[in-house]
């Protein structure tokens, strides 16, 4: 019996260390929301807050994203609402390209889901210490589009 406690203890432990070795550090919010039915309309805007403590160091920023291969689209366009906490807003409207000329995802596949880490600001020095609000609307012309599973969005502290 105590050598049966003492594996269970040792299996526990050891998840233990994975689960929290998996997490990030650099991440400041790495999160994604699904989007229902596949089909992300223009009043469905994606909601993040995030907090940033450290205003000396630099972020980047990336809009995470899941397709399925029916996406008919080799490209999609958002537009990035950031509020800083002192309530000053921009808007920004991004093209990221998701396939190649040929048709050829650029993702990383996984049955008929491919996934996306795209970049959309580098090195970037937030102004001020607070909660910034962002969220993410998608700017094509098709209302709602068809085939976007998820979408998110991961800030992280950049390499010095």
């Amino acid at each position: 019996m105590k050598r049966f406690f003492n594996l269970y203890a040792a299996l526990i432990t050891f998840f233990a260390l994975l689960i929290g070795g998996c997490t990030d550090p650099n991440a400041v919010i790495d999160q994604n929301t699904e989007i229902v039915n596949n089909n992300w309309a223009y009043d469905n805007k994606i909601k993040y807050s995030v907090k940033i403590d450290d205003i000396n160091a630099s972020y980047n920023l990336y809009l995470n994203l899941r397709v399925t291969a029916d996406y008919k689209y080799s490209n999609l366009f958002v537009l990035i609402h950031q509020v800083n906490p002192d309530k000053k807003a921009a808007a920004v409207r991004y093209e990221f390209t998701l396939a190649s000329k040929d048709g050829e995802w650029y993702g990383d596949g996984s049955g008929n889901i491919y996934s996306y880490q795209l970049p959309f600001v580098a090195k970037y020095k937030f102004p001020a210490a607070g909660v910034y609000q962002f969220e993410i609307e998608q700017n094509m012309r098709d209302n709602p589009l068809h085939e976007i599973s998820d979408v998110g969005l991961r800030v992280e502290k950049a390499d010095r």
